[in-house]
Protein backbone atom coordinates (compact mmCIF):
# COMPACT_ATOMS: atom_id res chain seq x y z
CA UNK A 1 0.00 0.00 0.00
CA UNK A 2 1.13 3.50 -0.54
CA UNK A 3 1.99 5.36 2.79
CA UNK A 4 2.19 9.26 3.58
CA UNK A 5 4.82 10.76 1.83
CA UNK A 6 7.96 10.68 3.96
CA UNK A 7 10.29 12.22 2.22
CA UNK A 8 13.22 9.97 3.18
CA UNK A 9 11.96 7.36 0.70
CA UNK A 10 11.02 6.97 -2.93
CA UNK A 11 7.54 6.34 -4.45
CA UNK A 12 7.49 4.43 -7.71
CA UNK A 13 4.06 6.62 -8.48
CA UNK A 14 3.08 10.14 -8.29
CA UNK A 15 2.85 10.21 -4.83
CA UNK A 16 -0.09 11.63 -3.25
CA UNK A 17 -0.75 15.08 -2.28
CA UNK A 18 -0.48 14.39 1.57
CA UNK A 19 2.28 15.03 3.40
CA UNK A 20 4.40 14.13 6.89
CA UNK A 21 5.65 10.74 8.79
CA UNK A 22 5.97 7.17 8.10
CA UNK A 23 7.79 5.32 4.83
CA UNK A 24 6.68 5.20 1.27
CA UNK A 25 5.63 1.44 -0.72
CA UNK A 26 5.58 1.07 -4.12
CA UNK A 27 1.67 2.35 -5.57
CA UNK A 28 -0.50 0.68 -8.02
CA UNK A 29 -0.74 2.29 -11.59
CA UNK A 30 -4.11 0.34 -11.84
CA UNK A 31 -6.85 0.36 -8.98
CA UNK A 32 -7.71 -3.24 -7.14
CA UNK A 33 -11.33 -4.35 -8.26
CA UNK A 34 -11.66 -4.35 -3.80
CA UNK A 35 -10.23 -3.08 -0.92
CA UNK A 36 -10.01 -6.44 0.04
CA UNK A 37 -7.95 -7.41 -2.69
CA UNK A 38 -5.84 -3.93 -2.30
CA UNK A 39 -5.06 -4.99 1.41
CA UNK A 40 -3.76 -8.72 0.22
CA UNK A 41 -1.46 -7.65 -2.34
CA UNK A 42 0.10 -4.89 -0.23
CA UNK A 43 0.70 -7.48 2.19
CA UNK A 44 2.23 -9.64 -0.36
CA UNK A 45 4.65 -6.90 -1.54
CA UNK A 46 6.20 -6.87 1.47
CA UNK A 47 3.39 -5.67 4.87
CA UNK A 48 2.29 -8.67 7.04
CA UNK A 49 -0.77 -8.93 8.13
CA UNK A 50 -2.20 -6.84 11.67
CA UNK A 51 -1.37 -9.85 14.27
CA UNK A 52 -4.48 -10.15 16.83
CA UNK A 53 -2.49 -10.61 19.97
CA UNK A 54 1.33 -9.92 20.31
CA UNK A 55 3.46 -12.83 18.87
CA UNK A 56 6.58 -13.74 20.55
CA UNK A 57 8.66 -12.13 17.34
CA UNK A 58 6.91 -8.40 18.28
CA UNK A 59 7.53 -8.96 22.36
CA UNK A 60 11.13 -9.55 21.59
CA UNK A 61 11.30 -6.66 19.16
CA UNK A 62 9.78 -3.98 21.01
CA UNK A 63 10.93 -4.96 24.32
CA UNK A 64 13.72 -6.87 23.72
CA UNK A 65 15.80 -5.45 20.38
CA UNK A 66 14.36 -2.05 20.39
CA UNK A 67 13.57 -1.75 24.51
CA UNK A 68 17.28 -3.21 25.57
CA UNK A 69 18.93 -2.26 22.98
CA UNK A 70 18.00 1.06 23.37
CA UNK A 71 19.04 1.19 27.35
CA UNK A 72 22.40 -0.14 26.00
CA UNK A 73 23.15 2.13 23.22
CA UNK A 74 21.81 5.10 24.93
CA UNK A 75 23.68 4.43 28.10
CA UNK A 76 26.90 4.25 26.29
CA UNK A 77 26.64 6.76 24.77
CA UNK A 78 25.47 9.31 27.75
CA UNK A 79 28.04 8.06 29.45
CA UNK A 80 30.82 9.02 26.41
CA UNK A 81 29.22 12.80 26.35
CA UNK A 82 29.44 13.28 29.97
CA UNK A 83 33.16 11.57 30.22
CA UNK A 84 33.98 13.78 27.06
CA UNK A 85 32.52 16.83 28.89
CA UNK A 86 33.16 16.55 32.49
CA UNK A 87 36.88 14.08 33.22
CA UNK A 88 38.63 17.26 31.45
CA UNK A 89 36.94 19.89 33.95
CA UNK A 90 39.45 22.39 35.89
CA UNK A 91 36.77 22.17 38.97
CA UNK A 92 38.44 24.50 40.68
CA UNK A 93 37.79 27.72 38.41
CA UNK A 94 35.27 25.42 36.70
CA UNK A 95 33.24 23.28 39.45
CA UNK A 96 30.76 20.76 38.85
CA UNK A 97 27.61 21.51 40.58
CA UNK A 98 24.18 20.34 40.64
CA UNK A 99 22.41 23.89 40.41
CA UNK A 100 25.22 26.48 39.15
CA UNK A 101 26.35 27.47 35.89
CA UNK A 102 29.10 27.01 33.91
CA UNK A 103 28.51 22.89 34.84
CA UNK A 104 24.84 22.17 36.10
CA UNK A 105 24.12 18.60 35.99
CA UNK A 106 20.59 19.40 36.61
CA UNK A 107 20.63 21.40 33.23
CA UNK A 108 22.21 18.52 32.10
CA UNK A 109 19.89 15.88 32.77
CA UNK A 110 16.90 18.20 31.28
CA UNK A 111 18.30 18.61 28.22
CA UNK A 112 19.20 14.87 28.14
CA UNK A 113 16.04 14.20 28.15
CA UNK A 114 14.28 16.78 25.73
CA UNK A 115 17.21 15.62 22.72
CA UNK A 116 17.32 11.96 23.47
CA UNK A 117 13.36 11.77 23.06
CA UNK A 118 13.44 13.73 19.75
CA UNK A 119 16.44 11.23 18.57
CA UNK A 120 15.02 8.47 19.95
CA UNK A 121 11.48 9.79 17.95
CA UNK A 122 13.35 10.01 14.52
CA UNK A 123 15.54 7.28 15.16
CA UNK A 124 12.12 4.85 15.54
CA UNK A 125 10.50 7.02 12.70
CA UNK A 126 12.97 5.30 9.99
CA UNK A 127 13.61 1.75 11.37
CA UNK A 128 10.15 0.72 12.18
CA UNK A 129 8.66 2.59 9.41
CA UNK A 130 11.71 0.32 7.36
CA UNK A 131 11.00 -2.94 8.91
CA UNK A 132 7.53 -2.88 8.58
CA UNK A 133 7.99 -2.30 4.82
CA UNK A 134 10.23 -5.22 4.42
CA UNK A 135 8.03 -7.38 6.16
CA UNK A 136 10.70 -7.99 9.25
CA UNK A 137 7.81 -7.17 11.67
CA UNK A 138 3.96 -7.46 12.04
CA UNK A 139 1.72 -4.81 12.33
CA UNK A 140 0.07 -4.40 15.77
CA UNK A 141 -4.29 -5.02 14.60
CA UNK A 142 -5.68 -5.71 18.15
CA UNK A 143 -5.64 -2.03 19.68
CA UNK A 144 -8.90 -0.28 18.49
CA UNK A 145 -8.59 3.17 17.22
CA UNK A 146 -8.79 5.88 19.63
CA UNK A 147 -12.09 7.98 20.07
CA UNK A 148 -10.53 11.28 21.56
CA UNK A 149 -10.20 13.61 19.51
CA UNK A 150 -6.99 14.56 20.55
CA UNK A 151 -5.34 11.16 20.55
CA UNK A 152 -6.77 10.49 17.13
CA UNK A 153 -4.94 13.86 16.21
CA UNK A 154 -1.72 12.40 17.87
CA UNK A 155 -1.71 9.01 15.91
CA UNK A 156 -2.01 10.48 12.95
CA UNK A 157 -6.11 9.79 12.36
CA UNK A 158 -8.67 12.38 11.01
CA UNK A 159 -6.32 13.91 8.65
CA UNK A 160 -6.55 17.04 6.40
CA UNK A 161 -6.00 16.83 2.80
CA UNK A 162 -2.72 18.76 2.00
CA UNK A 163 -1.49 20.44 -1.19
CA UNK A 164 2.39 20.78 -0.73
CA UNK A 165 4.89 19.40 -3.21
CA UNK A 166 6.78 15.99 -2.21
CA UNK A 167 10.00 16.63 -1.40
CA UNK A 168 9.98 20.52 -1.68
CA UNK A 169 11.11 22.58 1.26
CA UNK A 170 7.41 22.82 2.67
CA UNK A 171 7.22 19.40 2.57
CA UNK A 172 10.13 18.84 4.51
CA UNK A 173 9.34 21.69 7.10
CA UNK A 174 5.83 20.05 7.51
CA UNK A 175 7.37 16.47 7.48
CA UNK A 176 9.58 17.36 10.74
CA UNK A 177 7.36 19.89 12.12
CA UNK A 178 4.61 16.78 12.59
CA UNK A 179 7.48 14.74 14.07
CA UNK A 180 8.91 17.06 16.49
CA UNK A 181 5.76 17.99 18.30
CA UNK A 182 4.96 14.53 18.93
CA UNK A 183 8.62 13.87 20.34
CA UNK A 184 8.35 16.67 22.70
CA UNK A 185 4.63 15.78 23.49
CA UNK A 186 6.48 12.87 24.72
CA UNK A 187 9.87 14.25 26.19
CA UNK A 188 6.99 16.14 28.10
CA UNK A 189 5.31 13.07 29.33
CA UNK A 190 8.52 11.39 30.77
CA UNK A 191 10.38 14.32 31.84
CA UNK A 192 8.75 14.22 35.74
CA UNK A 193 9.69 10.83 35.57
CA UNK A 194 13.26 10.83 34.85
CA UNK A 195 14.48 14.52 35.68
CA UNK A 196 12.86 14.25 38.94
CA UNK A 197 14.62 11.02 40.39
CA UNK A 198 17.84 12.11 38.52
CA UNK A 199 17.74 14.93 40.82
CA UNK A 200 17.44 12.76 43.93
CA UNK A 201 20.55 10.67 42.36
CA UNK A 202 22.54 13.47 41.89
CA UNK A 203 22.18 14.93 45.89
CA UNK A 204 23.06 11.69 47.25
CA UNK A 205 26.38 11.36 44.92
CA UNK A 206 27.10 14.70 45.46
CA UNK A 207 28.77 16.95 48.38
CA UNK A 208 26.92 20.02 49.78
CA UNK A 209 29.21 22.69 50.07
CA UNK A 210 27.73 25.62 51.53
CA UNK A 211 25.90 26.91 48.18
CA UNK A 212 25.27 24.11 46.30
CA UNK A 213 26.33 20.17 45.77
CA UNK A 214 29.64 19.64 44.52
CA UNK A 215 30.90 16.46 42.32
CA UNK A 216 34.29 15.56 40.90
CA UNK A 217 35.48 15.05 37.35
CA UNK A 218 34.74 11.42 37.96
CA UNK A 219 32.51 9.34 38.45
CA UNK A 220 29.83 10.72 39.82
CA UNK A 221 28.82 12.64 36.37
CA UNK A 222 29.06 9.55 34.22
CA UNK A 223 27.68 7.17 36.50
CA UNK A 224 24.65 9.51 36.50
CA UNK A 225 24.37 9.89 32.64
CA UNK A 226 24.90 6.22 32.33
CA UNK A 227 21.56 5.45 34.50
CA UNK A 228 19.84 8.20 33.31
CA UNK A 229 20.08 7.64 29.87
CA UNK A 230 19.36 4.24 29.81
CA UNK A 231 16.41 4.23 31.78
CA UNK A 232 15.27 6.83 29.63
CA UNK A 233 15.87 4.68 26.47
CA UNK A 234 14.50 1.56 28.33
CA UNK A 235 11.53 3.42 29.26
CA UNK A 236 10.60 6.07 25.77
CA UNK A 237 11.51 3.30 22.93
CA UNK A 238 9.24 0.84 23.33
CA UNK A 239 5.92 2.84 23.36
CA UNK A 240 7.79 4.80 20.28
CA UNK A 241 7.65 1.50 18.38
CA UNK A 242 4.32 0.46 19.60
CA UNK A 243 3.00 3.45 18.46
CA UNK A 244 3.73 2.94 14.64
CA UNK A 245 3.30 -0.93 14.81
CA UNK A 246 -0.39 0.32 15.76
CA UNK A 247 -0.43 2.86 13.02
CA UNK A 248 0.47 0.65 10.65
CA UNK A 249 -2.05 -1.74 11.77
CA UNK A 250 -4.68 0.50 11.61
CA UNK A 251 -3.24 2.07 7.81
CA UNK A 252 -3.52 -2.08 6.67
CA UNK A 253 -6.93 -2.77 8.21
CA UNK A 254 -8.79 0.76 7.12
CA UNK A 255 -6.68 0.08 3.51
CA UNK A 256 -5.43 3.97 3.80
CA UNK A 257 -3.39 5.64 1.11
CA UNK A 258 -1.21 7.19 3.47
CA UNK A 259 -0.75 7.49 7.17
CA UNK A 260 0.96 9.84 9.39
CA UNK A 261 0.15 13.63 8.70
CA UNK A 262 -0.09 16.85 10.86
Amino acid sequence: MPWATNPLFRSTAEPPADVEAATTSSSRSTPSPSPEQHVAEDIDDGFKEPTDKFTPHQIFYIFILDGIGAMILSGGINFAIAYAMYATQDITTRPIRLWLFPNTLAGDAAVTVIVQCLITWHIELFLVNRDLRKGGVHPIGFIPEPKNRLIRWFMFLDRTQQTHEVRSIVHWLSFLRSQIIRALLIAVVFFPLIWGPSIGFLVLAGKWEGDDWYYDRVWAPQVFKLIQGGVLGLLTTPPMVIFWLTRCGWALKNNEEQYGER
